[in-house]
């Protein structure tokens, strides 16, 4: 039945309306007995969904707004007090309704994300191009998208080249390049080009689908604030009544106190939180920043201290080999291809980096890799070719007892010295060889550092396993606080929780990956991946889609402003209660004119938090050097 009646919720609304304007005309012709009726009949036809709703949330022993209103109105009826109980019923309706239609503006980014979300996709199978629902395409499918066309599933580019807007999943205007083995994401579009891709993710599995799913989890969930003023109307309610009854005992004017009752409604208190929280993770979604709901929004706005991972989060993350020294008898060329051979059994980037040095070079890494053990942190250990290989960093060769001559070190320490990170590689017990790969400072790097000092960051410190040099680098180029080179996974975890006991409230920000731990450790997780790796966006609290420092930035001054319209917004709306009271009790404010300002607080509070769905990072970088 109460599905049946909000279904019909708005034509009551607009009846209610018609038959007190009704009233009030036929008053002016002098049929007062009718315009009584009019206006009895748009009070009862008008309070059935606010009694229901009373109703159903006093079985859930719950004390909402509507039982307040519900109560005034039957008093006012009592009294004979026709116009006011109309007019009363009415506003609350339209009131609701102008709520709901401004909500919908609020997660009007979410809705323009559902709405990107691809219907179709055009595949080959068995040598016939099909055109299908985007549900039955599945995994393996060849897929062809064509200049104009939308990425329906996530997948690897396997023929053709085109430049992509990527701006669903990253935020970012500026169309990519994409060409053969490329990635590219459901929900993007083909500015121009042809491309075929193999569907490695469908249907919700998709990193456009995720986002959605985020989004919305997040849009739902509640922030501290918002919790507390859950339970908060739980006691006002009925603190409110017992008042009203006691203004009625001390004054025995019904009709005061019936006017006292409907305005200390706390309307605008119980909206401004929720609408702050949607539209400031609205703004975030459509930036290209995925913020896990409220609570991490308070969290986040508190931070005063950010830990960075060094590599793909404060540099690009794509390093490459720029210098081979080979110590052994094997040709440069071998040793390159049984080391990367090797590092095919290793996500770490930097083994991957060797990997496409190879690839480069066009040297086969067919075959098995025998016996492959990861040892994070340090390396890998394996059998390729018959041969015992050991790569890794120098901790790795001493816990192997692989003995590192004075040569080898010596052109290890210079180019360390130099920026680079030096892997060695033993073969058989002997190191055979030094790889230098070189990474690069993110060009948004100095910026967004700068940015994130002037929104109030105190503390910024890197954390990286790679060797003390190359982080002093990295850390004397951005001005950070502090540094902590050669650690383990679990010596981040360990260096958090440190900040953590001496009073810091810590953001890790990482790739998501090897960062994990750490992140899930500190206060806010935050995970840089082009495309949302799976494990940042479970493992995180915050995700920056686009991979870029400003994005962080961004996250953290609209943290700290949605915050900020939150508290705006319940402080207008306990000083409207306030000021709406006062008014009562001094009979300057009555029971139509109060609704009406009650029901203009929540629009002001609802519109308050509006101006965060236009709210820019720069534009408040700005107003901060101005201050």
């Amino acid at each position: 039945m109460m599905k049946h009646i909000n279904k019909h919720k708005n034509q009551m609304t607009a009846i209610s309306g018609i038959l007190i304007v009704l009233g009030f005309l036929l008053s002016l012709a002098g049929y007062e007995s009718y315009k009584d009726l009019a206006l009895i009949t748009a009070t009862l036809i008008a309070i059935i969904p606010i009694a229901l709703k009373a109703f159903q949330a006093l079985r859930m022993k719950a004390f909402s707004i509507e039982l307040l209103v519900t109560i005034a109105v039957m008093g006012a009826l009592y009294i004979h007090e026709y116009t006011e109980s109309s007019v009363v019923t009415f506003l609350f309706l339209f009131g609701a309704y102008l709520e709901a239609r401004t909500l919908e503006k609020t997660r009007s980014s979410l809705k323009a994300l559902v709405d990107m979300a691809p219907q179709e996709a055009n595949v080959i199978r068995e040598g016939r191009n099909l055109t299908i629902p985007v549900e039955e395409v599945v995994k393996g499918d060849r897929v062809i998208i064509r200049s104009g066309g939308k990425v329906p599933v996530d997948g690897s580019i396997v023929s053709g080249k085109a430049t992509l807007n990527e701006a669903a999943i990253t935020g970012e205007s500026v169309p990519a390049s994409k060409e053969i083995d490329d990635k590219v994401y459901s929900g993007t579009i083909v500015d121009n080009g042809y491309i075929e891709i193999i569907a490695e993710k469908v249907g919700d599995d998709t990193t456009f689908a995720k986002i959605i799913e985020l989004v919305e989890e997040a849009q739902e969930s509640k922030s501290k604030t918002q919790k507390f003023l859950d339970k908060f109307s739980n006691y006002y309610t009925p603190a409110i009544v017992i008042l009203s009854i006691i203004v009625y005992a001390l004054t025995r004017n019904l009709h005061l106190a019936i006017t006292f009752l409907v305005v200390a409604c706390p309307g605008a208190l119980v909206i401004g939180a929720p609408v702050s929280t949607v539209a400031g993770i609205g703004n975030g979604a459509r930036n290209g920043v995925l913020v896990k709901g409220g609570e991490v929004m308070d969290r986040l706005s508190k931070v005063d201290t950010i830990v960075f991972d060094k590599t793909g989060t404060l540099t690009k993350g794509k390093p490459a080999v720029t210098d081979m020294k080979n110590f052994s008898n094997l040709e440069a060329k071998e040793l390159l291809r049984l080391v990367a051979k090797a590092e095919t059994i290793s996500e770490h980037h930097l083994g991957q980096t060797i990997v496409k040095e190879a690839n480069k070079r066009n040297l086969s890494l067919e075959g098995e890799v025998l016996n492959g053990e990861v040892i994070k942190g340090n390396g890998i250990r394996a059998q390729v070719d018959g041969y015992e290989l050991a790569i890794g960093n120098r901790k790795l060769m001493d816990a192997g007892n692989i003995q590192v001559s004075d040569e080898a070190s010596a052109y290890a320490l210079q180019r360390e010295k130099a920026g680079n990170t030096a892997i060695f590689a033993a073969v058989d017990g002997q190191v055979a060889g030094i790889f230098s790969i070189a990474d690069q400072i993110r060009e948004d790097a100095h910026q967004a550092l700068a940015e994130l000092r002037k929104h109030g960051i105190k503390k910024m410190v890197m954390l990286t396993g790679d060797n003390k040099h190359t982080a002093e680098l990295v850390a004397d180029e951005l001005g950070l606080d502090e540094f902590q080179a050669e650690l383990l996974p679990e010596n981040k975890v360990e260096f958090v929780k440190k900040l953590k006991a001496a009073g810091h409230v810590v953001a890790m920000a990482g790739d998501g990956i090897n960062d994990a731990p750490a992140i899930a450790t500190a206060d806010i997780g935050l995970a840089m991946g082009e495309g949302g790796t799976d494990v940042s966006m479970e493992t995180a609290d915050v995700v920056l889609m686009a991979d870029k420092l400003m994005q962080f930035s961004h996250a953290y001054a609209l943290a700290k402003a949605t915050v900020r319209n939150m508290k705006q917004n319940t402080f207008f709306a306990v000083a409207i209660v306030f000021i709406l009271l006062a008014g009562v009790l001094s009979d300057y404010v009555h029971l139509a004119s109060g609704m009406f300002i009650h029901e203009a607080s929540i629009l002001i509070v609802i519109l308050n938090a509006m101006r965060l769905m236009r709210f820019n990072h720069r534009s408040e970088s700005v107003e901060i050097e101005m201050r």
